[in-house]
């Protein structure tokens, strides 16, 4: 790969929106787990919410950060811990970059069961349920895998100019995107 440091990114809350009061406030979700995967490093690291300051500057440090739905919801819950603008950040959105091809929102899930065969091993609101029980294990693998999934995509994206996906009706349909991995 490159001599760049991509960092893969994921969070997950410990509240819902309608825990604190709407999507208009997810600077107060609170972040349970969040994961990033350094390509400088090649590993995962898992921050708990008494880590969020080290998180955050590893994504400071970023050459580039590559997320699905992370400039408008993770930056945003990540916000409610400092007063840096992540969306300064240079920034990969996934999801930005595919509804603007697309015209319509995209899952995560749809793309990696359409490209490689593999789904999500639970949801958002499972891993809300899971920090309620205290179970913090389950939200961290939960979360890798997701960046792992993250990671997938945008590889396979930028490697090969497009990504599968499944639409509405079940039909497997291709996306064209330009990223790269330079």
């Amino acid at each position: 790969m490159s001599g760049k440091n991509i960092v893969y990114f994921d969070l997950e809350t410990q509240r819902s929106a309608d825990e604190v009061g709407g999507w208009g406030k997810i600077s107060q979700m609170g972040m349970s787990i969040g994961v990033t995967y350094s390509t400088a490093r090649e590993s995962y690291t898992i921050y708990q919410e008494s880590e969020v300051e080290n998180l955050i500057s590893e994504l400071q440090r970023a050459d580039l950060v590559v997320g699905f739905n992370h400039i408008r919801f993770d930056y945003e819950v990540l916000h409610g811990y400092t007063p840096f603008d992540l969306r300064q950040l240079p920034s990969l959105d996934m999801l930005i970059d595919l509804h603007k091809a697309l015209n319509h929102r995209l899952k995560l899930d749809s793309i990696a069961h359409a490209t490689f065969g593999v789904e999500k091993i639970s949801n958002g609101l499972q891993a809300l349920r899971w920090f309620k029980q205290g179970k913090l294990y389950e939200i961290a693998e939960y979360c890798c895998f997701d960046v792992k999934i993250t990671k997938m995509v945008y590889e396979y994206g930028a490697t090969y100019g497009q990504l599968f996906y499944n639409n509405r009706f079940g039909n497997k349909l291709s996306v064209g995107v330009n990223w790269s991995l330079n």
